[in-house]
């Protein structure tokens, strides 16, 4: 697969010249014959990464726990899509439909499932785990709208990002190039300067900046369509709350780091999210966060189904295997601080539509996990 994904950039820089750091990670991530996520399955212990659903069960039990409130609070729409954006293998939404199936019955068959996923192996574990009821997509604007509750679960952080390198007074474009005689990718800074990217923070000189178009984009797509139709999202990702300079753009292989350049198409490529960058671009609804992972599932109760789960296990090593899972998601060692979460809620029935410049209803009643000072007012 490398050898088609090189032999594709090498002409392509060959006759276009160096190209942007998000161009490259478009390619080397979601090429439609040689793509990272279009050649494999990438979870697990024979891939390259796991995610909170495969750590632990729990986590998916405590955000369909999430998706039903929300759902009763936006006033039990029917019917309803529940959709997912890069849903894995799909353990995720299985934990989500088998969850409200058991507490909010009348939620469960009101649901229609969208997945918007790219790659064929993915999507073949995801029918394998939940049969024929998902609707698949390309992308969100393929869903049909209608009244939304969205999962988003590390996902933001693979979408392709711009990179700047400040020089003197201004913002150059960091570029990939390929140097035929060492036979070797290598990073170029663009000759002229390019726009300011949104909202610079105070940079020194070499600083690198890094913008995410495409995640702002899906916000606002996301946002305009629970502002239409009603509803909640919930985005939990890597990342930092307030833009800030510095090189976060890392490479994944068999559980461990490797050079980004390296392999293209064999790593998985990701970035923190600028999770205040997603929450500006959410215009036409209330904003509640980021807060820290580990503090929205102990808000949701993980302690309390942690215990349960850990006092039914049949062994000790299953008993542990629980323990342990929980502590990863919640430990500010581990996953509890880096890991974010953001929700997006439709205003309250009654009340206008947000905008841009007016800040949400103050009687807006919280999504779970979060409080009311938790709200983002932009």
């Amino acid at each position: 697969m490398t050898g088609g994904l090189e032999a594709h950039l090498r002409a392509l820089i060959a006759a276009e010249g160096p190209i942007s750091v998000a161009r490259f990670m478009a390619e080397a991530l979601g090429h439609r014959e040689y793509g990272y996520y279009r050649t494999r399955d990438p979870l697990g212990a024979a891939g390259d990464f796991i995610t909170a659903p495969e750590i632990s069960q729990i986590f998916g039990e405590l955000i369909g726990a999430w998706c039903a409130t929300v759902w009763q609070q936006s006033g039990r729409p029917d019917p309803v899509n529940l959709v997912e954006l890069g849903p894995g293998r799909g353990t995720l939404v299985a934990d989500v439909l088998r969850t409200i199936g058991k507490i909010a019955p009348a939620f469960d068959a009101a649901v229609a499932v969208h997945l918007v996923e790219t790659s064929p192996a993915l999507r073949a574990a995801q029918a394998s785990a939940l049969g024929a009821r998902p609707h698949w997509h390309e992308a969100i604007e393929d869903v049909p709208q209608a009244p939304t509750i969205l999962i988003a679960n590390e996902f933001f952080d693979a979408l392709p990002i711009h990179q700047y390198v400040r020089r003197g007074r201004a913002w150059h474009e960091r570029l990939v190039g390929y140097d035929h005689a060492d036979a070797v990718w290598r990073y170029e800074v663009s000759g002229a300067p390019t726009e300011a990217p949104l909202d610079p923070p105070v940079a020194e000189e070499g600083d690198i900046f890094e913008t995410c178009p495409a995640g702002a984009a899906i916000m606002r797509t996301l946002a305009g369509r629970l502002a239409a139709h009603g509803g909640g999202a919930l985005i939990i990702d890597y990342g930092h709350r307030a833009s800030a300079v510095g090189e976060t753009l890392q490479a994944v292989r068999g559980h461990k780091y490797a050079p980004v350049l390296e392999a293209p198409g064999e790593a998985d490529l990701t970035a923190h999210v600028d999770f205040a960058v997603l929450a500006r671009a959410a215009e036409g609804v209330a904003v509640f966060g980021p807060i820290t992972q580990g503090a929205f599932l102990e808000a949701l109760g993980i302690e309390v189904r942690t215990q349960a789960l850990a006092a039914a296990a049949p062994d000790q090593k299953r008993r542990d295997d629980v323990l342990s899972g929980a502590a990863r998601l919640t430990d500010p060692r581990q996953m509890g601080s880096l890991f974010k979460a953001l929700a997006l809620i439709h205003p309250q029935p009654g009340h206008p539509k947000l905008r841009h410049s007016k800040p949400a209803h103050p009687n807006q009643a919280p999504p779970p996990g979060f409080k009311a000072s938790d709200r983002h007012d932009r």
